[in-house]
């Protein structure tokens, strides 16, 4: 008897260790604001980023269909894009306006909680070897990245998303933008 109830004592610890482990969660990243680096301006696709936006309004699409229930990653949703970016940079934020119609406001060195309806997520962003880096992790383990870096003496935008889902890199592209005065 002192033998099974010692099995059960082990079992019932293994069991509330893994019930306990939560969903997966990023950690902060990112140093201060480079000096020197801004990213704000006008910003429009260079001629040939179609491919990309159509790769981007694809995936918006699956997550789209993702919350009725269809297979893919929920990050999907807390993925934009536009042919124009306004970039507004304060001391201490970044706001990403897309097309005129969405826009997102990345904190720096942020490290929250994110909801689109009922999905949420949990991202970190910051600067990284003067690129601007957000990273979004959902709860099923998809994580979207997307960076920022300037180009060409600061009149290129070059903007990377990558989507990783059961180790496996779904969505990989990068965006050109040039400066628009």
């Amino acid at each position: 008897m002192a033998r099974v109830a010692g099995n059960l004592t082990v079992l019932m610890f293994l069991l509330s260790a893994c019930a306990g482990s939560g969903p997966p969660r990023l950690t902060p990243v990112g140093d201060d604001i480079p000096a020197e680096v801004s990213l704000e301006g006008r910003w429009m696709l260079q001629d040939g980023g179609g491919d990309a936006q159509r790769r981007i309004r694809k995936a918006e699409y699956r997550s789209s269909a993702g919350q009725r229930g269809t297979d893919g990653p929920s990050v999907y949703v807390f993925l934009r894009t536009g042919e124009r970016l306004k970039i507004t940079q304060t001391p201490y934020a970044l706001f990403v306006s897309f097309d005129r119609s969405v826009v997102e406001e990345y904190r720096f060195r942020e490290h929250r909680l994110v909801g689109v309806g009922p999905i949420e997520a949990d991202r970190a962003s910051g600067w990284i070897d003067g690129r601007y880096v957000i990273q979004t992790l959902d709860s099923e383990g998809a994580l979207l990245e997307e960076s920022y870096a300037l180009g060409a003496g600061g009149g290129v935008l070059m903007r990377t998303v990558t989507v990783t889902y059961r180790n496996e890199a779904v969505l990989s592209l990068q965006q050109t933008y040039d400066r628009v005065e």
